[in-house]
C-alpha cells in the first residue's frame, strides 16, 4: 500500500502501529456514539487495518505491534478470512459500515469495545488470547460457530439484534476461560450454544434474551467446566434449553425470570450438574419447567419460586436423580407436578403449595420432610391425576416404617386396600367392605377384640334365655351361659360346657357362627399380637 495515499487518520495509525500506539479519531466528549454525524475526518479504511494486521509494517525494535484505533469510521469490509494475524487488534468506540469477516483466521487478542457493527462473522476463527466485545451493538447476528478462545469470551453489555434469526450462533465454540454474557446483555433473536465448551464460569447475570417464538437460549450439550449464572435479573422471553448439558458446577437461575406460555420455559431434560440447581428466590417461570432425565449432585431448589402452566405440567421431575429436592414454592403450583420415576434422597416441601394435581408413581425417596402424619401424606398420595397407583402408598409406608413409625405405615396400607377397593367390581367391593370392617383389611387385627366381646355379649344372652339340653353323662358340670359362648368360640382347648350341651335349631346355627367367628377372629388376633411383640 502506497503510504502517499493514506488520510491523515490512517496515516497516524499507520505511523503508531510499529510501536503499538493508540490513535484515538473521537472528540473526547462521546460524539462517537452517534456516528451518523461523523465526517471524512474520522474515517478510516478497513484495507488499512487489513494490511497492517497481514505484517505490511513491521514492529520497532524492542516494541509490540498492534492496531489501536478509537472512535473512527470504518470504511469498506475488513476481511481477514483465513488469515496469520499476529498482533493485536484493539477497536474502541468505532463504527463498521460492514460486517467484519475473519472466518477461519487465527488471531491473537481481539478487542471491539463499544463498537458498532452490522455482524460479525467469526466462524472457525482461533484467538490465542482474549475475545473482548463489551458494550458494543451488533445487528444481523454474531457467527462465533466452531470458533476457539484461548483465553475470555466476554460479550458484558452487548446488544444483539437479529428477530427472528440469529443473535449469537456459537455452535461448537470453545472458550479455554471464562464466558460473560452480563451486565445488560441484551439479545433479540436466538442465542445458540448448543455443544459449546467452556472452560470456566459461563455468566449470564443480568441478561435480557429476547425470542418469544423458539428459543432464547439454545444451550443442548453445553459443557461448562465451573459455574453458570443465570441471576442478578435474568429474564428470559422463549425457552431457555439446557437439554444434556454438562455444568461442572453448580446452575444458578436465582430470581430468573423465565416466560413462554403454554409451553416450555426451561428444559433441562438429561442436564448433568455437579453440586447444586437454584431456581428459587423469586425464580419465576410461566410455562413447563423440566428437569427430567437430570443427574444433581446436591440439591435442587425451589425456594420462593413461582411455577406456572395451568394447562399442563408445571413442573417434571420425572426420572430425575438428586440428592435432595426443596420443593417450597412462594405459593402453590399452578400444573401438574410429576415426580414419577424419580430417585431422591431428601424431599422436603409443604403442604401449603402442593400441586392440586400430580403424578407420583414410580417415585423413590429415601427421606421426607417435613415428618407429616399418614393422614396428611395420604392427601398428597391421593392427589395423583392417574388415581389409584400402588407404588406411592407402598413407598410412603416404607418410609414410615424405616424410621419406626409401623402405626402410620400401617395406615398408609390400610388406606392403599380402601382406595384400591373403589376400583373393584360390586362383589368384590362387598368382600372388600366386609373384610375392612371386621378386621380392617388385616391391619387393624386387634379390633377383632371387639367383635369377639361383642359376639361373646350376645352368645351369653342368646343362651342364657334357650339354656341347651344337656347330653346324657354320668358327670355333668352345672350350665354357665357365658363360660359355654366362650368355649364355643375358643379355637383351641376347652372349659368343660361345649361337649355336655347341644343346642337346637336355630341355637345351633347360632352356636356354629360363634365357632367359626372364634376360629377366624381368634387367628386374626393373634396374628397382630405376633406382630407386635416381634416389633419390641
Amino acid at each position: 500500500m502506497d503510504i502517499e495515499e493514506l488520510s491523515p487518520p490512517e496515516r497516524a495509525l499507520w505511523e503508531a502501529f510499529p510501536r503499538g500506539d493508540s490513535v484515538d479519531l473521537s472528540s473526547g466528549n462521546g460524539s462517537y456514539d452517534d456516528p451518523d454525524r461523523w465526517g471524512m475526518e474520522r474515517a478510516v479504511r478497513a484495507e488499512v487495518l487489513v494490511a497492517l494486521l497481514n505484517g505490511e509494517v513491521e514492529a520497532e525494535p524492542g516494541q509490540i505491534a498492534a492496531v489501536r484505533l478509537t472512535g473512527a469510521r470504518i470504511l469498506g469490509s475488513l476481511n481477514l478470512g483465513h488469515a496469520e494475524v499476529t498482533v493485536p487488534l484493539a477497536l474502541t468506540g468505532c463504527s463498521f459500515d460492514e460486517a467484519p469477516h475473519l472466518y477461519w483466521a487465527n488471531m491473537n487478542s481481539v478487542h471491539l469495545m463499544h463498537c458498532r457493527l452490522p455482524g460479525l462473522v467469526a466462524s472457525g476463527t482461533r484467538v490465542d488470547g482474549h475475545l473482548w466485545l463489551e458494550g458494543s451493538r451488533i445487528t444481523g447476528g454474531v457467527w462465533l460457530d466452531g470458533a476457539h478462545v484461548s483465553g475470555i469470551l466476554n460479550m458484558t453489555g452487548v446488544q444483539l439484534i437479529n428477530p427472528g434469526g440469529d443473535a449469537l450462533l456459537a455452535d461448537r465454540l470453545t472458550v479455554d476461560a471464562n464466558v460473560y454474557c452480563d451486565k445488560d446483555f441484551t439479545a433479540q433473536g436466538e442465542v445458540r450454544l448448543p455443544g459449546a465448551r467452556v472452560g470456566g464460569q459461563l455468566i449470564f447475570r443480568g441478561a435480557r434474551l429476547y425470542n418469544p417464538s423458539g428459543a432464547a437460549l439454545y444451550a443442548s450439550r453445553l459443557e461448562v467446566a465451573a459455574n453458570v449464572f443465570c441471576d442478578g435479573g435474568f429474564t428470559a422471553q422463549g425457552e431457555v434449553r439446557l437439554r444434556g448439558a454438562r455444568v461442572g458446577g453448580y446452575l444458578s437461575l436465582v430470581g430468573a425470570q423465565l416466560k413462554h406460555p403454554d409451553r416450555t420455559a426451561l428444559n433441562a431434560d438429561d442436564l448433568g450438574v455437579e453440586t447444586d440447581v437454584y431456581c428459587s428466590d423469586g425464580f419465576t417461570a410461566e410455562g413447563a419447567v423440566s428437569f427430567s432425565g437430570g443427574r444433581i449432585g446436591g440439591q435442587l431448589s425451589f425456594r420462593d419460586a413461582h411455577l406456572n402452566n395451568e394447562g399442563g405440567v408445571a413442573l417434571s421431575l420425572q426420572r430425575l436423580q438428586v440428592e435432595e429436592v426443596l420443593l417450597r414454592p412462594a405459593r402453590q403450583i399452578n400444573g401438574v407436578a410429576d415426580l414419577s420415576y424419580a430417585k431422591i434422597s431428601l424431599l422436603r416441601d409443604d403442604p401449603k403449595t402442593w400441586a392440586r394435581r400430580l403424578q407420583l408413581d414410580g417415585l423413590s425417596y429415601e427421606t421426607l420432610d417435613p415428618p407429616l402424619t399418614a393422614r396428611e401424606r395420604l392427601d398428597w398420595v391421593r392427589r395423583d391425576t392417574d388415581g389409584y397407583q400402588p407404588q406411592p402408598y407402598e413407598r410412603l409406608a416404607q418410609a414410615y416404617r424405616s424410621i419406626g413409625l409401623d402405626d402410620q405405615g400401617r395406615t398408609v396400607l390400610l388406606a392403599k386396600a380402601r382406595d384400591r377397593r373403589k376400583t373393584h367390581t360390586l362383589p368384590r367391593k362387598l368382600v372388600g367392605w366386609m373384610q375392612d370392617g371386621l378386621v380392617g383389611y388385616g391391619f387393624r387385627p386387634f379390633r377383632a377384640l371387639s367383635w369377639l366381646a361383642g359376639l361373646l355379649a350376645f352368645g351369653t344372652i342368646v343362651f342364657s334365655l334357650h339354656r341347651p339340653p344337656q347330653l346324657e353323662a354320668e358327670q355333668k358340670p352345672s350350665f354357665n351361659a357365658f363360660l359355654y359362648t366362650l368355649d364355643l368360640m375358643l379355637p383351641i382347648g376347652s372349659l368343660g360346657q361345649e361337649m355336655y350341651y347341644a343346642p337346637r335349631g336355630v341355637y345351633q346355627w347360632i352356636a356354629n357362627i360363634l365357632v367359626a367367628a372364634g376360629l377366624v377372629l381368634g387367628l386374626t388376633v393373634a396374628a397382630g399380637a405376633t406382630r407386635a411383640l416381634s416389633r419390641e
